[in-house]
């Protein structure tokens, strides 16, 4: 019973204590920006069709569905096509800051609002990645995710190495910024277009911005650091139980695709995976297509490796090495999807979400890696070894879940 106690108050203090996992939120928050940018800079010629005034889907027919779904969209305050235009820059923006890490905070709910904004404009476009994007753009909201591998980090080392030197260093873009988006949401809720609908989003815009402004209030007003403390506890729960929840999400995926799959007669006998490589919208390379297909028994083994990969893989988190070479095998499916199928996006997001489980050590030592490479290039070729950047708390033996 005493270790059991004991092993429980371990947990709670490892929960409380820190961010877990934050070269895998890091990882997340750089993959799923970065998709979401070049698919919005792949698109840009096409942005009125597909989501704009000029799209087949037309702003009438949207204002239908979403008064029926109630989901959230910007681009049904108006529909002028400056005030798209703008939502749509602010989309890019919003996506080069997130991936930056600039700000971070901020830029993850302007990101979560120009990814449901255009995908609840024109619900009918996308490749399945598009899901996975929608909802990983939410989570993310309630993670710390740049504390590595960001500008904000960057920033509050200098911070830190500034006080250690007796000098006091003010932040005003972080309450300005704060200010300008505090009207922005009054604004929009005097008008009655914010909670138009379902009234989570609306909500968690409102909650995130008090919640702001309390971090800053205590962390520069309150006389006792019992306050700061307290807060950076519950900024820590939050941000495990979304970790836990992409986790959960990402087996999910794999689990309810891999059953679904069995239950395909295609996929009984073995030749599921060569019809979608004679697809016109799906062949971008025919003749690849054409030499992958030529074989019948490696069209029968990817397709049952498909199915066996994904069943199997919520199942091997709980042993590391099985879990780390079925990782391997899932990326370079989806990079092998990503050239046959002609479907980048939907890998990269695939790709991303597989990142949460990727090995802490392996994330340093890219991390690392990346760091000589750039003191390599800033010095001009010089081989000096560049310090290794860690999270505050991080540890050495530093997990998410069930990863090692």
């Amino acid at each position: 019973m005493n270790r059991f106690a004991l092993s429980v108050s371990r947990g709670i203090a490892r929960v409380t204590e820190s961010a877990l996992g934050p070269y895998q939120t890091a990882v997340i928050r750089i993959g799923f920006s970065a998709t979401w940018l070049l698919f919005l800079l792949r698109e840009l010629p096409h942005r009125q069709e597909l989501y704009g005034p000029d799209g087949p889907w037309s702003w009438g027919l949207a204002e239908q569905l979403i008064a029926d779904n109630g989901a959230f969209t910007v681009l049904m305050w108006s529909d002028g096509r400056v005030w798209f235009e703008t939502v749509y820059v602010l989309a890019v923006l919003s996506s080069v800051l997130l991936m930056l890490g600039l700000r971070t905070r901020a830029m993850s709910v302007l990101f979560m609002l120009g990814v449901l904004s255009l995908q609840n404009r024109s619900v009918f476009i996308g490749d399945g990645g598009d899901n996975v994007l929608h909802l990983m753009s939410v989570y993310l909201v309630f993670t710390r995710c740049g504390q590595v591998w960001s500008l904000d980090a960057r920033r509050a080392r200098l911070a830190r190495q500034a006080h250690a030197r007796g000098e006091r260093a003010g932040d005003r873009v972080g309450p300005a910024l704060w200010g300008v988006l505090g009207l922005g949401l009054a604004v929009a809720t005097l008008a009655g277009w914010l909670f138009d609908g379902d009234p989570f989003v609306p909500s968690l815009l409102w909650a995130v911005w008090l919640a702001q402004g309390l971090w800053w209030v205590v962390g520069r007003r309150a006389r006792f650091a019992q306050p700061r403390i307290m807060l950076d506890v519950i900024a820590n729960i939050v941000h495990n139980g979304a970790l836990l929840v992409i986790m959960a999400e990402a087996c999910l995926i794999y689990a309810t695709a891999g059953w679904y799959k069995i239950q395909g007669s295609r996929w009984q006998d073995g030749t599921a995976v060569y019809y979608p490589l004679h697809l016109d919208s799906f062949s971008p390379w025919p003749a690849l297509a054409d030499l992958m297909s030529s074989s019948g028994a490696m069209v029968m083994i990817v397709t049952y490796g498909t199915v066996i990969v994904q069943v199997a893989f919520p199942f091997t988190l709980f042993n590391r090495r099985v879990k780390n070479v079925l990782l391997a095998v899932m990326i370079t499916e989806h990079a092998v999807i990503a050239v046959v199928l002609g479907l980048p996006f939907f890998s990269l997001a695939m790709i991303t979400a597989d990142a949460v489980f990727l090995p802490t050590s392996f994330l340093r030592l890219l991390g690392d890696r990346a760091a000589r490479a750039r003191g390599r290039l800033r010095a001009g070729g010089s081989r000096t070894k560049l310090p290794e950047q860690r999270a505050p708390g991080d540890r050495e033996n530093t997990h998410v879940g069930f990863t090692a």
